[in-house]
């Protein structure tokens, strides 16, 4: 049973029609790479998939349970095993601790020396070991990013949604959250990774999903994607007759 799954999944503002009959599965442990140009509809499922939107039609199942159009109190529910990091996410007025330890205590823990060590833990996986007294409003754009991955993994997340993660960031800092989530690949937590890095999504995808004006083009694994690695250029892939990237 797959962990996620998406069926005739719609979305319209007003006349506008943003998605339109999506159909997609994430299986526990997989990372998902979800391609595709800007205004294509990557912010918006991602945004559906975590309960913050309604959509027009369809519906999402969790683990087997619809979750799509359902009390508030059951979708915070479901919300709390889901994990965003926004493309530009916002920080709390206050230390970085508190800002990555924020999620937990939220969840009800209050074990003050396990929060702590929980919170250095995110912290080295991000590359900013040592900052928990920094003021987070005083981070950089790249630092800001990293400190919102980690106030995500914190949670230990059972599905972790990641809207242009390493946009911002310098190649180091990038690699080192391509390793996270490499890291990630098989365990317990599903990812989809909204990206337009195609280097990024070859790297680290085990199958990618191909977003173009509100419509899934393609699906597959990342080869039959991208074609074989070693006879295709990723800054010109062809995708079931789509030229990449746009």
């Amino acid at each position: 049973m797959p962990l996620l799954e998406i069926r005739s999944l719609s979305k319209s503002i007003g006349p506008a029609e943003i998605l339109r009959d999506i159909n997609l599965s994430v299986e526990r442990g997989e990372i998902l790479g979800l391609i595709g140009p800007t205004g294509s509809g990557k912010t918006t499922l991602l945004r559906l998939v975590n309960l913050l939107d309604e959509s027009s039609s369809g519906s999402i199942l969790f683990d087997g349970s619809l979750i799509s159009g359902r009390p508030e109190r059951e979708k915070l529910a479901v919300r709390r095993k889901m994990a965003m990091v926004f493309q530009k996410p916002v920080m709390f007025k206050a230390r970085v601790e508190e800002n990555v330890s924020f999620g937990l205590k939220m969840r009800g823990r209050d074990d003050a020396e396990e929060m702590r060590g929980r919170v250095k833990e995110a912290l080295a996986a991000v590359g900013l070991s040592g900052y928990e007294s920094r003021d987070a409003n005083t981070l950089s754009g790249g630092e800001t990013q990293r400190i919102a991955l980690a106030r995500a993994i914190i949670l230990q997340p059972e599905l972790l949604l990641l809207d242009e993660p390493t946009a911002n960031l310098d190649p180091r800092s990038a690699a080192s959250i391509d390793s996270l989530l490499q890291s990630l690949a098989g365990g317990s937590t599903a990812v989809i990774l909204a990206t337009h890095n195609m280097q990024q999504c070859r790297k680290l995808a085990d199958r990618v999903a191909v977003l173009q004006a509100g419509r899934l083009t393609a699906q597959g694994k990342s080869e039959e994607i991208f074609g074989p690695e070693e006879k295709s250029k990723v800054s010109g892939p062809h995708a079931c007759g789509i030229t990449l990237p746009w």
